[in-house]
C-alpha cells in the first residue's frame, strides 16, 4: 500500500523524536517502490478511488454498510470518519481504543468499553443482514 495507494511523507529530526533525523524524498520512494515490487507509486490514487477530500459527501452518495470505529488515542483518528453519515454509514468512537483494536481477537482482558464496541458493531451488521434478507424475501 505504502507503494501504490498511500503515499505517505514522513520524515523527522532528533528535536520533536527519538529517531534520527531523516528526511522524505519522493524520487527515493519511486525508486524502492520500482526496485523492490516493481510498481510506481500513485501519489494521487487515495483522493481520486474515493472522491477528493470530501469522503463523507461521496460515501453519502456511493457507499453503505459501513462502520468506521475510530479510538481516539490513535493518532490516525483524526483523519478519519468521527460521525454518523448516514444511517447506514456509521461512526463508534471510543477515547480508550486505537487503531483497529475492535478487530483483535477476544481476551479475558479487554476492557468493557472494548467489549460493548464488539457488540454494537454485531447489531448493527445482524440488522444489515437480516433487512438483506427481509427484502430478498419481498422480492418473491
Amino acid at each position: 500500500m505504502a507503494c501504490t495507494e498511500m503515499i505517505m511523507q514522513t520524515d523527522g529530526n532528533n528535536e520533536e523524536s527519538m529517531f534520527p533525523p531523516s528526511e522524505w524524498q519522493y524520487k527515493d520512494q519511486v525508486s524502492y517502490c520500482e526496485e523492490t515490487y516493481g510498481v510506481e507509486p500513485r501519489p494521487t490514487w487515495i483522493t481520486t478511488e474515493f472522491g477528493g477530500h470530501d469522503i463523507k459527501r461521496v460515501l453519502r452518495r456511493f457507499g453503505s454498510n459501513i462502520i468506521f470505529f475510530n479510538g481516539l488515542r490513535d493518532p490516525w483518528s483524526g483523519g478519519g470518519v468521527l460521525t454518523n453519515i448516514s444511517k447506514r454509514i456509521v461512526a463508534i468512537v471510543a477515547k480508550e481504543g486505537a487503531h483497529h483494536v475492535d478487530l483483535r481477537f477476544k481476551t479475558s482482558e479487554d476492557p468493557e468499553w472494548l467489549n460493548d464496541v464488539r457488540k454494537q458493531e454485531i447489531k448493527i451488521i445482524a440488522k444489515w443482514i437480516s433487512e438483506y434478507y427481509h427484502d430478498l424475501a419481498d422480492k418473491h
